[in-house]
C-alpha cells in the first residue's frame, strides 16, 4: 500500500480529523508517541503493501521534528472510492477496548479514503514537501507500481485530540478496499503521552 496512503490516513482518522474544533477536543501543547510499530496485516498476497517505514525519532515529539522513510507498492490502481475501516483499541487496566467512532475518529468506518486526502490537500493544490520533491503523488487514484520516499524530514504542528485520546496505549488497524475487496491492511502500535 503506498505509505503515504496507509500513514496520512490512518494518522488523519485516529488522531487529527479536520473537524478539530468539535466538542471535546483539546489543544495539546507536548505530545509524545513512544513505541510506534507497524506491521501488514493482510494476506501475504494482498495488492497493496507497506514495503518499510521507519521513523524516528523515539520517542517523537509534538511538536517537533520527524524523520521518516518508507516503501510500498500496489498492484492494482487505488482510486475512489476507496474505503477504509479503522479499529482504534485502548489498553484499559490490561485489557484492549476498542474505542467506539466519535465526532469521525475512533473505530469508524470511512466510504472513501480519497475524500479525506482531498479535505487535507485540497485537489489542485502541489503535494506537500517533501512529497512534490520525490513526484510522490497525494491525491487519487495511485497508480500501480511502488512508491519510494527517502528518508526525509517533517515538522509536526501542535495538534487538538479528543480529550479521550491524550494519553495511553493503542492498537489501529486500517483496512483498504474496494467494490468488496480487500486490497491491503496496516496494523499501528503506539503510545501517546501528553501534558
Amino acid at each position: 500500500m503506498d505509505k503515504r496512503v496507509a500513514v496520512t490516513v490512518l494518522v488523519a482518522a485516529a488522531l487529527a480529523q479536520v473537524s478539530c474544533g468539535s466538542f471535546g477536543w483539546k489543544n495539546v501543547r507536548n505530545v509524545q508517541v513512544l513505541g510506534f510499530d507497524w506491521k501488514n496485516c493482510g494476506p501475504p498476497d494482498a495488492p497493496a503493501v507497506l514495503k518499510t517505514l521507519t521513523m524516528s525519532p523515539d520517542p517523537i515529539s509534538i511538536p517537533g521534528d520527524l524523520t521518516a522513510s518508507a516503501s510500498g507498492s500496489t498492484a492494482v490502481e487505488l482510486g475512489t472510492p476507496l474505503s477504509l475501516n479503522v479499529t482504534l483499541e485502548k489498553e484499559v487496566a490490561g485489557f484492549w477496548v476498542k474505542v467506539p467512532c466519535l465526532d469521525e475518529v475512533g473505530s469508524c468506518h470511512y466510504k472513501d479514503a480519497c475524500d479525506i486526502l482531498s479535505q487535507l490537500i485540497p485537489p489542485g493544490q502541489d503535494c506537500p514537501e517533501p512529497l512534490h520533491t520525490y513526484g510522490l503523488p497525494c491525491h487519487c487514484p495511485f497508480k500501480a507500481g511502488s512508491y519510494t520516499l527517502p528518508q526525509s524530514i517533517f515538522y509536526l504542528p501542535n495538534i487538538d485530540l479528543p480529550y479521550w485520546l491524550t494519553n495511553g496505549d493503542y492498537r489501529v488497524q486500517g483496512v483498504f478496499g474496494s467494490q468488496g475487496k480487500e486490497l491491503g491492511c496496516l496494523k499501528v502500535t503506539l503510545s501517546i503521552h501528553s501534558d
